[in-house]
């Protein structure tokens, strides 16, 4: 296999050359899945499936199966990512699957914890090339975001994304997305995000058209922030706690009063309307 026919990299290529950005909405069951399609749908967008290693843990072949099933029969094109797979076990398990043929269409191999690029380029690369010959393509981070969310360590040490390092970067590992550091952060920003736009011009005059670059820390972001990254070369954008909070606080506030189907029914609806509005501010909606 290949990357030819990649559906991440072709969603992302297409949105980037369109100039729009590309919903990667983190899941964290069947629900959420469902309504993030049922969503992409009605709004004619494109979309990415994602989840983290956590969720893969828990439900293995048959979670990922059922996840590549909703959106590869979708009538609109979505793929499914697995991000922030940093643990050993974790890449065994999503790589291993894919060689069964269960195969993500993209995943982030995360070093970013190393020291050195040279060590985040020495723990990616086996990964990559692993997974390129599954067909699936791999995100990686230049640089490190600080903070962490659902399970995954927690960083307090950033470190900015250098754009002169960043096409070397990308040649070592063999990657084919990149996710930069330019001051997002995972978690909830203490003071007014303050994102390096220059990191992101630089990189987009040295990618565009080659590696899409993703957009990671997006909790409380303003729209305009998010408009601007994407006019400054930001194709895919991950999503987390926007749709997790209002699916959970919804689904427990309605199962005091209501039916678990019809709970589950206000909750799923919930979250397909945070997703909505980020097909229309990141400007996918009809791109289908």
């Amino acid at each position: 296999m290949s990357l030819e026919n990649n559906r991440t990299l072709a969603i992302l290529r297409k949105a980037e050359e369109e100039g729009y950005g590309i919903l990667a909405q983190t899941c964290y069951d069947a629900n959420c899945v469902i309504g993030l399609v049922r969503a992409a749908e009605r709004c004619r967008s494109p979309a990415i499936i994602q989840f983290f290693p956590v969720t893969l843990a828990f439900g293995k072949g048959p979670w990922l199966q059922f996840c590549l099933n909703a959106a590869h029969q979708a009538s609109v094109p979505i793929a499914v990512n697995l991000d922030h797979a940093t643990d050993p076990e974790h890449l065994e398990l999503a790589l291993s699957l894919a060689e069964q043929g269960i195969a993500f269409d993209s995943i982030m191999v995360d070093a970013s914890h190393a020291e050195t690029d040279e060590e985040n380029i020495a723990l990616a690369r086996p990964y990559v090339e692993r997974a390129e010959k599954c067909g699936v393509a791999v995100e990686v981070e230049l640089g490190r975001l600080e903070g962490g969310e659902a399970g995954l360590r927690v960083i307090s040490d950033a470190k900015l994304t250098n754009p002169e390092k960043a096409l070397a970067f990308i040649e070592g590992t063999g990657a084919t997305v990149l996710a930069p550091s330019i001051g997002n952060l995972h978690g909830s920003y203490i003071n007014p995000p303050n994102f390096r736009q220059d990191i992101l011009k630089d990189l987009q005059k040295t990618f565009k058209g080659s590696v899409p670059l993703c957009l990671h820390g997006t909790d409380q972001l303003p729209d305009e922030l998010f408009r601007e990254c994407i006019k400054n070369g930001i194709s895919k954008i991950n999503i987390n706690s926007w749709g997790r909070d209002v699916y959970a606080k919804h689904l427990s506030e309605a199962l005091a009063s209501k039916p678990f189907p019809d709970a589950v029914e206000d909750a799923t609806q919930a979250f397909e309307a945070v997703c909505e509005r980020f097909f229309h501010l990141f400007g996918s909606a009809g791109k289908a």
